[in-house]
């Protein structure tokens, strides 16, 4: 039977809320349900109505289509080419302060109510294990459909203009003297529903697309080869991303710094001054802020797969994380951002997400998904939930997180003119950070010597070590808003069972004083 979304909410208030005159008004108002709005309200109000009668509290339920392409080349070959689409549900509950789930990727109503059944009894099976109640804050409902602005639809463009393209980014490097050329373009389209049983109903619609061009340059008499990436991010974006980039100069680019690595003299080792550029601060700032100040960590629930970490509730507005120059913030409304979302998977405006994480240096605010907030006397988390797929229970992840620029125009030249013996680092490399996300080293794509305020000779071998609170508190130096530049990746991990997530850093150049710098080809 078919429903429409003002039934399926109103249906939902009087369970829950014990009327529905505000719902029923925005589900007028709203559009005609598409068949797959239309289902997921079915599947809802089946599956929010038996975790009701089952004994549920609170109830949720996601409902997640999934599209997925890959191409890629290998010098003058298209390699791989990989199209999926994925569907299914997932409810959780809160029964008595304890949290249950079920998934199921058959999308029938019979199906959304076994699960939610299921999830209950998950839910008072997990009981005697539970260290505290779950205590969620009240989510103002909200009925409202959201998409990523793109325009161009990359599943619209065909495969053969794309494998086209591929080609011939690998045919300009190899032009332009690389021993090999291996590009990927990556397109993801996920429409996802949220409907709970506060009276909420969200549709979100999100398209994420990665290029990506690696070369090798190689030189037979000493055996040694050296890579060079491209320095384009995955977006949240269509298709126009692509043509919006110089893939040509980009190629030629990256197969000549190539070919200048295999001749790079070795760096030396010691403490020396560093200019990160945003192409390689972006991967620190993930790992040394970004994982340090997920709450879940600092009560230890992330302990048995990617550590916990060394911030702790009382640091609140006390720790000098970092000198004064440092600000960063968190943000789910970034255009481009791989984690903008009207909403995160709690159902949570994304107005919360936007928050001080450091303030000129000092430790602000923990990220946190809903049942969170109450463990530190807060009213509210901030809109820090996610959840892979349909078959993931959604845990605390990062938003979009971002060094903010100086307030002053200042650019990279003008920080490295203030390095009389340092080195500058272009682009992520290699790193590894311990438990706490305390000791880390960090590499890079490209290293440059600095010499008297002045860019010397390329390095190479080079990486940087460091302790968090003292590596960010050496920076001196931060770059204004025109060096502003958003990186990312499609795939942070977290959890257990692992899951990956998408987020966003925008990032200045920065300068940071006396560290650590390694020859690894000399430890190696």
């Amino acid at each position: 039977m078919s429903i429409s979304r003002r039934r399926f909410l109103q249906s939902l208030a009087a369970s829950f809320l014990g009327g529905g005159g505000p719902l029923a008004t925005a589900a007028a108002a709203s559009e005609t349900p598409s068949s797959r709005r239309e289902a997921a309200a079915r599947l809802a109000e089946a599956a929010l109505s038996a975790a009701r009668s089952a004994g549920a509290g609170y109830a949720d339920l996601r409902v997640l289509f999934s599209e997925s392409e890959l191409l890629s080349a290998r010098e003058e070959r298209i390699e791989n080419v990989e199209v999926s689409t994925s569907s299914g549900l997932g409810v959780r509950v809160l029964v008595n302060g304890v949290w249950g789930f079920s998934s199921a990727s058959v999308l029938d109503p019979a199906h959304a109510s076994h699960c939610a059944r299921s999830a209950v009894e998950m839910a008072k099976a997990n009981r005697p294990l539970a260290t505290r109640p779950v205590e969620i804050e009240r989510v103002e409902p909200k009925v409202d459909r959201w998409l990523v602005p793109i325009e161009q639809d990359p599943f619209a463009v065909p495969l053969d203009r794309k494998a086209e393209q591929l080609l011939g980014i690998n045919a300009e490097a190899k032009a332009a003297g690389a021993s090999f050329a291996h590009s990927f373009f990556l397109f993801v389209r996920q429409e996802k529903f949220f409907a709970s049983s506060a009276g909420s109903f969200l549709e979100q619609l999100f398209f994420r697309t990665y290029p990506r061009l690696t070369v090798t340059a190689t030189d037979p008499a000493s055996g040694r080869f050296a890579n060079r990436s491209s320095f384009f991010p995955p977006r949240a974006a269509g298709y126009e991303y692509i043509r919006s980039q110089d893939w040509q100069r980009e190629a030629r680019q990256a197969a000549e710094d190539a070919q200048r690595k295999l001749k790079a003299k070795p760096v030396a080792a010691g403490r020396l001054d560093l200019v990160l550029h945003p192409t390689n601060l972006w991967l620190t700032l993930h790992e040394t802020v970004g994982h340090s100040t997920e709450l879940d960590r600092a009560f230890g629930y992330e302990a048995g797969f990617a550590g916990t970490t060394f911030v702790t509730p009382a640091d609140r507005g006390r720790l000098p994380f970092a000198s004064e120059l440092v600000t960063v913030m968190a943000d789910r409304d970034q255009p481009g951002g791989l984690a903008t979302a009207a909403y995160d998977d709690d159902g949570m405006p994304a107005r919360y997400a936007r928050f001080p994480i450091l303030s000129h240096g000092r430790f602000e605010n923990f990220q946190m998904a809903i049942g969170q907030s109450q463990w530190i006397g807060l009213p509210h988390s901030n809109a820090c939930s996610f959840a892979e797929g349909h078959a993931y229970f959604p845990i605390q992840r990062m938003p979009n997180i971002s060094l903010q620029p100086s307030e002053q125009d200042i650019s990279v030249e003008e920080l490295i003119s203030g390095v009389d013996e340092g080195v500058y680092v272009v682009g992520d490399g290699s790193w590894s950070i311990d438990q706490q996300r305390r000791n880390f080293q960090f590499g890079g794509q490209l290293f440059y010597e600095i010499r008297k305020g002045k860019l010397g000779e390329m390095l190479r071998d080079v990486a940087y070590q460091g302790t968090t609170v003292p590596f960010w508190n050496a920076c001196d130096g931060i770059g204004g808003a025109k060096e502003y530049w958003l990186g990312g990746t499609l795939s942070c991990g977290k959890g257990q069972p692992v899951q990956s997530a998408p987020v966003s850093h925008g990032v200045v150049p920065a300068r940071f004083r006396g560290i650590t710098v390694l020859n690894t080809g000399r430890e190696a």
